[in-house]
């Protein structure tokens, strides 16, 4: 299971590479570039999935047993 993820602003294109819980979503993420808090986009259910190269750990996890999607 990968614990870390290259997030990407949609404002200012920066980019952070982040540790991500393991214990928990994280819904708001403050860009380190522009200051923009970023929220999940519709349908996720933390800013990895929706910013970053790497999905959170719940989901991977999901994804690596093929179980439902227990994020949250």
């Amino acid at each position: 299971m990968l614990l870390t993820s290259t997030l990407t602003c949609p404002k200012c294109g920066g980019v952070s590479v982040e540790t991500m819980p393991t214990d928990a979503c994280q819904f708001f993420y403050d860009c380190r570039h522009c200051g923009e808090v970023l929220r999940p986009l519709k349908g996720d259910c933390c800013v990895f999935c929706s910013f970053g190269d790497t999905p959170c750990p719940p989901i991977q996890e999901a994804r690596e047993t093929g179980s439902a999607s227990s994020c949250c």
